[in-house]
């Protein structure tokens, strides 16, 4: 096998967390905005766990992708 196809499979391989991420923040999304519409009061209280929980998430898939672009450029 060629470096430069290893290269390109470690890339691949190196993204895949991005469709976790992906539904994780679509379950996150979704989960916040259904408890939101049934107890809007409730809403400030969520923000700040759900902001922190948003952070964490989208930092896994800009790690996820930092690692393939070293994999791809080095």
């Amino acid at each position: 096998m060629d470096a430069e196809a290893a290269k390109f499979i470690g890339a691949g391989l190196a993204v895949l967390p991005l469709l976790g991420v992906g539904l994780g923040l679509g379950i996150l999304f979704g989960n916040f905005m259904q408890g939101a519409f049934r107890n809007p009061s409730a809403t400030a209280g969520l923000n700040t766990q759900f902001y922190i929980a948003f952070a964490l998430t989208e930092a896994t898939g800009l790690f996820a992708l930092v690692i393939a672009f070293l994999i791809l450029f080095s």
